[in-house]
């Protein structure tokens, strides 16, 4: 079985820096699709209340008979949640279906930043881990300002910023000030949402061709090597080992720079939503 190599977060908690994730895989296919996952070797898998699959998750780790501490799950509490007593009754919600006592790491999924609720489910997101219901607790797509807002507002930085990443988008204020104060970047996305022919990106093509191995590949050690964490989605057991054998090769810095390079700088790579779209 493939070794995932771990990170540690703000915390002291460890996290396995290549897991799954199943956003838009179907309910009715995702027990499946995780337990192939975890069969294959993957331990971190990465879930949220909106893409109505926490029930499918949670049947594959019954299923599984792995042991609950060499797992890392990861779910995220969904925009109309953020107030009053909400997140818990939504938090409690998602244990229920997962059928777990704790999750590893609960997220914000989105700012919402018009009616500045995430701050209130921010605290109770530091409730839920001083009771030991969330062994961490990070974000989803935060800009700047609204990682700013909350550190001022609680004086505690979330452990991680789950945000869009992939070679023709970077992120690059975000990640920095992430990196700068701590806080692990965890790349949604990151090959691109199937947007880009990653073949046709010469950087990321001819490194493929040096090194024998797959664009996608060459794009998940990509991230890897910057320190990041990522979980690729597929339901093809032949791509859920391609995407977890990228630990036998290395990118050159000539390589990394060259990738970082095809980010043009302007947002034009964004295949997601943008966080102020969210009212």
């Amino acid at each position: 079985m493939t070794e995932i190599p771990e990170l540690t977060l703000n915390d002291g908690n460890r996290i396995p820096q290549l897991g799954y994730g199943v956003f838009k895989v179907p309910p009715e296919e995702t027990e499946h699709a995780v337990a192939q996952a975890l069969e294959i070797g993957y331990r971190h898998i990465d879930t949220a209340t909106i893409y109505q699959n926490e029930a499918a998750v949670g049947k594959a780790i019954a299923a599984s008979g792995i042991p609950r501490d060499e797992l890392f799950i990861t779910t995220k509490l969904w925009n109309d949640r953020h107030h009053g007593d909400e997140p818990r009754i939504a938090f409690q919600e998602s244990l229920e279906r997962l059928g777990l006592d704790y999750v590893d790491l609960y997220l914000i999924h989105w700012p919402v930043e018009e009616t500045g609720d995430f701050l209130n489910a921010w605290q109770h997101l530091l409730r839920f881990k001083d009771e030991g219901l969330s062994r961490s607790v990070g974000v989803s797509n935060f800009l700047v300002r609204h990682l700013e807002r909350v550190v001022a507002e609680t004086d505690v930085v979330p452990a991680v910023n789950q945000i869009q990443i992939h070679p023709r988008y970077q992120q690059r204020e975000v990640s920095d000030w992430c990196i700068k104060h701590g806080i692990a970047v965890e790349a949604w996305g990151p090959l691109g949402q199937g947007k880009y022919d990653l073949s046709e990106l010469a950087p990321i093509r001819i490194a493929a061709e040096r090194h024998e191995v797959s664009p996608a590949q060459v794009v998940l050690r990509w991230h890897l090597q910057q320190g990041r964490i990522v979980f690729p989605k597929s339901v093809q057991p032949q791509r859920l080992r391609e995407n977890l054998d990228v630990f036998g090769f290395t990118l050159t810095d000539a390589e990394l720079a060259d990738i970082d390079a095809l980010d043009p700088g302007d947002g034009s790579g964004r295949t997601g939503s943008h966080p102020d779209d969210f009212r």
